[in-house]
């Protein structure tokens, strides 16, 4: 993956130097005409396009905005009420993400994400035990922790 953008970085530099032009705009241009080389050569470069990683990460940044926004409203909802329902509890998830990076960004999304804080990982890395503000449905929480965050970045990683 990094040799496929370093080739695509070298293809932008040798576009701007052709043309002797030495802006923006022509780098962009060749950033682009680089892109497409690489893409139509991948098979030779070995690995996956680099590019589909690139929007992986892209669609997790906007998976993680849209929960941000989502959690955000609803602890909003919970703190104007006049009368507060919820239902604090801990919790343990069981992941099948197994590098430090994974568990990482895994539990850097969560703390961001209003309502919820990750405790502590366990000593096998396998469980996280993590504080929900509202915990009306364990198993809500895990399906969606498993089906948004964990997915993407198992897309991402892998």
């Amino acid at each position: 993956m990094a040799f496929q953008f370093i080739i695509n970085m070298i293809i932008a530099f040798i576009w701007m130097f052709l043309h002797n032009e030495w802006t923006f705009s022509f780098f962009i241009v060749g950033f682009l005409v680089g892109a497409g080389f690489v893409f139509v050569f991948r098979r030779f470069f070995g690995g996956r396009y680099y590019m589909y990683r690139v929007w992986k990460c892209v669609k997790l940044m906007l998976l993680f905005l849209r929960e941000l926004v989502l959690s955000s409203i609803v602890v909003i909802r919970h703190i104007i009420q006049p009368e507060l329902k919820i239902r604090p509890g801990i919790f343990a998830y069981e992941t099948k993400l197994s590098s430090n990076w994974e568990l990482t960004v895994l539990a850097c999304l969560l703390t961001l994400t209003p309502g919820t804080l990750i405790l502590e990982v366990s000593k096998e890395r396998q469980t996280l035990y993590l504080h929900a503000m509202n915990m009306a449905d364990e198993e809500k929480y895990v399906s969606q922790i498993r089906d948004i965050f964990e997915k993407a970045i198992l897309e991402v990683t892998r």
